[in-house]
């Protein structure tokens, strides 16, 4: 990856030790980008900044939610590389499963700060960091969860219905100077979605049309589209990218 001519942009993304944030991170280092990652597992963290190339990758430790940790993150990112261009909010927890019904609100609390208020935290201090002089683009990840009911993940669904609403009103309010979109991915194999799928893999990869479960390079190349000039009139959008799961809605 360290080979690749610097493309002098430079994004922030966060929940990017692993999974999705990581493949995020890896599909913008690929055409060129610097990265500040950031994620609660400090040594897993400096293993992306190995493999990522430590020239073009720093990391924060910290958690999403934390006022004080997203203000690090920001700082660190404009005191290694001098711009945010672009912002990937991609932290999110999901540490209960069951109906609405019987959902403990303090648990709910939770979801919503790290899956919502993290968002608009570092949304905000990218703002005032970089974007609102110098433009950028803003990308959420939010969930088809927020899209339709998803049993026994409710509170997860309705805080991704949340962010995929945050990305509307500050689509609206950044412009014209800063782009913001949203990826409602399906199914992608990570830890964080391990439940969703593990021992049943090829059942739960029967029920989408391209056959399989999303990868994390499938959300990365997503990513990096709307990050990217190609995508320079989209704004307010939320991207699904579920290999076709959703065309089976309202088939009997």
């Amino acid at each position: 990856m360290t080979s690749v001519e610097l493309s002098g942009k430079v994004a922030l993304i966060t929940g990017a030790s692993r999974g999705i944030g990581y493949g995020v991170a890896e599909a913008l280092v690929a055409r060129g980008d610097r990265v500040c990652i950031t994620g609660r597992n400090e040594e897993a963290l400096k293993e992306a900044v190995e493999k990522l190339g430590a020239d073009r990758a720093v990391y924060v430790a910290g958690k999403a939610h934390d006022e004080a940790h997203q203000a690090v993150a920001v700082e660190r990112t404009m005191e290694a590389f001098g711009r945010i261009d672009h912002l990937v909010n991609n932290a999110g927890t999901n540490p209960v499963f069951g109906p609405m019904a019987d959902l403990d609100l303090d648990v709910a609390r939770k979801v919503f700060e790290t899956n919502v208020l993290s968002a608009l935290g570092f949304a905000q201090r990218t703002w005032h960091a970089w974007q609102r002089d110098n433009g950028g683009a803003i990308v959420n990840i939010a969930s088809v969860a927020g899209l339709a009911p998803s049993p026994f993940i409710g509170a997860y669904g309705v805080s991704k219905a949340a962010l995929i609403n945050l990305t509307v009103q500050l689509a609206h309010e950044f412009a014209p100077k800063v782009r913001v979109n949203a990826i409602a991915p399906a199914v992608v194999k990570t830890k964080f979605a391990q439940a969703l799928y593990e021992g049943r893999e090829a059942e739960a990869a029967a029920a989408y049309p391209l056959g399989r479960l999303g990868v994390p390079s499938d959300i990365g190349g997503a990513a990096a589209f709307l990050t990217s000039d190609q995508s320079d009139w989209v704004t307010g959008q939320t991207l699904v990218v579920d290999g076709g799961v959703f065309l089976n809605t309202g088939v009997a």
